[in-house]
């Protein structure tokens, strides 16, 4: 299946562009998914079949107007702020290959006044030092080792590191798109109380049967909206809020301001991958932030393409993740701050039932991305059902054996005081 992104004139306008997703090749004859731009703007995803001969562009321009009238905002959003002074910061473990794709991509960024630090989890070799220092520190990369394993340890190595006043994170299977840093930075210098952003994620590529069926149960996707979340308005359409994190975004494409990050702990160093608990470190932070009373807010205008796993062992195992991680946060967050064990224990019945149906078996697919992108073709198995729900089940006891590992450790920035 060919990735790409089409820009439109307006939505009964012209075709601007159409151009693979960065790194891909030409789209052409068979089944396409497009990131829909109106000037530029993201608004929406598309699936379009591409017949031989066919104009491509004029063929993903028909589905864009027949499938995203809804899905489309009638004004542009105001012009952004100038973005704060931001940190980029990459954790990477022995990918040197997917780690220089995503330094090319974050070196091209629009935003004004920026570093990237690259931090060096646990390394079994030289890979990645050798691959930043001949080829990005002359270009002002910065690589910092964080010997402890997990996600968590490297992102607060990197919390330590930085010098901006906005710390954005991301992966190393990524690619930045040009806007992602400024519109993911900008919104911190508009709103005072604003503690995190998240951004878009879609996929670099849809190739193998792994790929494809993640993407069309939704992925990592989390629409076209911009969404914000306050503490002090809790959403009508979020029973469980604070603890629906995941609705919040995901890791690698976040950004806090560093005062506010740092105030509340930075991330458990307990959760994440490369820890017994699997995940959870970006969930625990995004609700660490909402409690401590800051606001939340989602904008699509900052979009990273996203290198999801390609075999169905991968699949599995970020299945058995994805559950491990969320009861493990949920663990994280009552042993960090046991006062709010009455306010979950009140979202249990209806926590309960989020988490049973986050895993069911879906018989007819449900996406969550504009243009029903795997609906009925592309059941959710049941094994993977299975597999969350065990993941669910062992949470807690991860969490635990991974702060029994972590037992003393304080925040790096506490430390050096």
């Amino acid at each position: 299946m060919g990735v790409g992104e089409l820009d439109l004139d307006g939505l009964d306008g012209g075709v601007l562009s159409l151009r693979p997703a960065p790194g891909g090749p030409p789209i052409g004859p068979g089944e396409a998914y497009v990131l829909v731009r109106l000037r530029g703007r993201p608004v929406g995803t598309v699936l379009g079949r591409i017949g031989q001969g066919d104009d491509a562009a004029e063929v993903l321009a028909g589905a864009a107007r027949g499938q995203l009238t809804g899905f489309v905002a009638a004004e542009a959003p105001a012009p952004a702020p100038v973005p704060p002074r931001t940190s980029v910061v990459v954790a990477t473990r022995e990918r040197p290959g997917q780690l220089a794709r995503a330094l090319d991509s974050l070196l091209e960024q629009d935003h004004p006044d920026y570093e990237i630090l690259v931090v060096d989890n646990n390394p079994v070799t030289d890979q990645t030092r050798t691959l930043v220092e001949r080829h990005y520190a002359a270009l002002g990369v910065r690589y910092v080792v964080e010997p402890v394993p997990g996600l968590a340890a490297a992102h607060n190595r990197g919390v330590a590191a930085a010098r901006g006043e906005i710390l954005a994170f991301t992966d190393d299977d990524v690619i930045a798109d040009r806007r992602w840093l400024s519109s993911l930075a900008a919104p911190f210098a508009g709103d005072a109380e604003l503690g995190c952003v998240t951004g878009l994620i879609l996929p670099a590529r849809l190739t193998t049967p792994a790929q494809i069926l993640l993407e069309s149960h939704g992925g990592f996707t989390k629409g076209f909206a911009p969404r914000h979340f306050d503490p002090r308005r809790p959403p009508a359409d979020e029973p469980l809020f604070p603890f629906t994190a995941g609705r919040f975004g995901s890791g690698a494409n976040m950004a806090f301001r560093a005062a506010a990050l740092r105030a509340v702990g930075g991330f458990d160093p307990a959760t994440g991958t490369g820890t017994p608990a699997r995940g959870g470190d970006d969930l625990y932070a995004f609700a660490r932030i909402v409690v401590a009373g800051h606001r939340l807010s989602y904008t699509p205008e900052a979009l990273v393409w996203h290198h999801h796993r390609e075999t169905w062992r991968d699949l599995e195992n970020q299945a058995y993740g994805y559950g491990a991680g969320l009861t493990a946060y949920l663990t994280a967050i009552i042993a960090r701050r046991p006062a709010l064990l009455p306010a979950l224990l009140a979202r249990v019945p209806r926590g309960l039932a989020h988490a049973l149906a986050i895993s069911a078996h879906r018989a007819d697919g449900a996406p969550s991305v504009p243009g029903e992108h795997g609906s009925r073709s592309h059941p959710w198995p049941r094994s993977l059902s299975r597999l969350e729900r065990r993941g669910m089940l062992y949470g807690p006891l991860g969490y635990l054996r991974a702060r029994h590992r972590v037992r003393g450790h304080r925040p790096l920035w506490e430390t050096a005081r």
